[in-house]
């Protein structure tokens, strides 16, 4: 049944009160563990930057208080995930960037997640399967210019 035939209103149908908990509960199963989930995330935040990141800036990114922010970095920089670089629009700034080996976790990450899609959306219909990871592909780039726009509409 479609939404517009549950009740007239697309924006009426109970599915959409789902689709936070979904989220959360898609967050929570790859990767594995939650020293693999902050890595990621932190990796992630970095990686799509369209500009230098501050430890700051992924704070804001990450939704988390800038200390948390500081120790998430300062675990990957230890692990020889990030470095710590020179701001090239202004020197006085520190920002972090992904080494070969964050970018090579950062690909491991995607790979374990593709595997994890495809063994949960085995028994889909192939055109069903590739329509739901363009549509979440998209949420997830129209999530990202949202979020700046309400950091930007707040400042």
């Amino acid at each position: 049944m479609s939404s517009a035939s549950f009740s007239g209103h697309p924006s009426d149908d109970p599915a959409l009160d789902q689709i936070g908990p979904a989220l959360s509960r898609l967050r929570r199963r790859a990767p594995a563990s939650s020293k693999d989930l902050s890595r990621n995330l932190v990796l992630n935040v970095i990686a799509d930057a369209p500009g230098e990141m501050t430890v700051g800036g992924l704070a804001a990114e990450m939704g988390v208080a800038q200390p948390v922010a500081s120790r998430t970095a300062a675990a990957c920089i230890d692990d020889g995930l990030l470095r710590r670089a020179v701001s090239q629009s202004d020197g006085r700034r520190t920002v972090l960037e992904l080494t070969e080996h964050g970018e090579a976790e950062r690909n491991r990450f995607a790979t374990e997640q593709r595997r994890a899609f495809e063994e949960i959306t085995a028994a889909w219909p192939p055109e069903e399967r590739i329509q739901f990871a363009r549509l979440l592909a998209r949420y997830g780039a129209d999530a990202t210019a949202w979020s700046r726009q309400q950091t930007t509409s707040r400042d």
